[in-house]
């Protein structure tokens, strides 16, 4: 079998979070390498005090985060992944991927992403391909670039249901950390009379522009380059933020005064050992759970 390795360096000092992010993205485990406290780890696994020099040798101050992805699943997904987590995070990083070169690395979506109905009204339509709208769905084409956001991975395939439930003609959306575009496009598809996207990542605002243009809807949404809502003005009927469950916890407390009265807040992105930490968080802040949605590992909730 081929392996996709991507290699993720940060800052010692987040090396817990990181890796967690990092298991996200597959099921069979990560390897990392950290040598900031190795004298204490040596004595505490092996009883030894006796270290190789190359060992002692290594930064202490960076770590590295190895994670192998299978032929059979999506390296570029897993990648686009990665750093929108991370930079959801705040976490400074580089990272960089061996197993496949750049002109087959462009063409990694292509080999994954195919079209897929979500809900009963959405069909998400890759840029390159063809599709029978046999059932007269709202067609979102998309092409993911180097943002997350197909509507294959879990956590975005459920905003995209939740939000055939709550968006009505003439809400006005919000999506925060936006990616790829493709739930404030999905939105405006689903009757939204506005829809603007946030995101911390210049590289995800300028591909969620070219989808929105790809989908003939650049009248109606707005990107802007920012780090969770500090760019925001006005307020809106429903507010979405697909990220990770430690972002979505410290949005709660600020999210309420860019929400009209009676408006929703959809939030995904929550790997399931974190669902009671955020549903604490949503009740600490006054906001009650109106649904909930599970598949995989992950789940969503509207909180009203």
């Amino acid at each position: 079998m081929n392996w996709t390795e991507i290699t993720v360096k940060i800052p010692t000092e987040y090396t817990d979070t990181a890796a967690a992010i990092a298991n996200m993205t597959v099921p069979y485990g990560i390897y990392i390498e950290d040598y900031s406290d190795l004298e204490a780890k040596a004595e505490e696994i092996a009883h030894i005090d006796l270290i190789d020099e190359e060992l002692i040798n290594k930064d202490r101050t960076e770590a590295l985060i190895h994670i192998y992805i299978s032929e059979g699943d999506n390296a570029a997904e897993a990648l686009a992944f990665l750093k929108e987590r991370l930079t959801a995070e705040n976490i400074p990083f580089s990272c960089g991927a061996e197993g496949v070169n750049d002109a087959d690395w462009s063409e990694n979506w292509k080999k994954y992403f195919h079209a897929t109905e979500i809900g009963d009204k959405l069909a998400i339509v890759p840029s390159w391909e063809e599709y029978d709208n046999k059932e007269n769905r709202k067609i979102l084409h998309i092409d993911p670039g180097a943002a997350f956001g197909t509507g294959t991975h879990a956590t975005t395939s459920l905003c995209l249901s939740m939000l055939e439930n709550y968006v009505a003609e003439g809400s006005k959306m919000l999506d925060i950390g936006c990616g790829s575009g493709i739930l404030s496009i999905a939105s405006v598809l689903l009757g939204a009379e506005t829809a603007v996207g946030v995101d911390i990542d210049a590289q995800s605002v300028k591909t969620a522009k070219e989808n929105a243009e790809l989908n003939n809807v650049s009248d109606k949404t707005e990107y802007i380059v920012g780090d969770l809502a500090d760019k925001i003005n006005g307020k809106y009927t429903v507010v979405c933020a697909n990220i990770v469950a430690d972002v979505v916890i410290r949005l709660l407390g600020d999210v309420r005064a860019f929400m009209e009265e009676n408006a929703v807040l959809l939030v995904s992105g929550i790997i399931d050992a974190r669902e009671n930490d955020v549903l604490a968080a949503a009740e600490k802040h006054g906001f009650k759970v109106k649904e909930k949605q599970y598949k995989d590992n992950w789940c969503a909730f509207a909180l009203i």
